[in-house]
């Protein structure tokens, strides 16, 4: 289970932007050319969860017993709990 924040930093000269496992308070530096990345905001599904997945409609699928939305990569039904079919 993931326990820290991820969060889409960027670096505003060259526009490139990365998922990180980040730290607050904490400066991060592009290993390009060692400049400054800014925090753009943080990654769904928030710490602690189950799913590495960001929430995008190409993760996720329809629990078949509550017809919620969960990761394409989560066994367990995150909103009832049962186990959800294999892909």
């Amino acid at each position: 289970m993931s326990r820290k924040e991820r969060y889409r930093l960027r670096n505003a000269s060259t526009g490139r932007e990365i998922l990180l496992e980040a730290e607050p308070d904490r400066v991060y530096l592009d290993r390009e050319n060692e400049q400054p990345l800014e925090v753009l905001g943080k990654e769904l599904p928030l710490a602690p969860s189950d799913s590495r997945l960001p929430f995008a409609v190409e993760n996720l699928r329809f629990c078949p017993w509550c017809d919620q939305l969960a990761q394409r990569d989560l066994n367990d039904c995150p909103t009832c709990g049962r186990r959800m079919d294999p892909l």
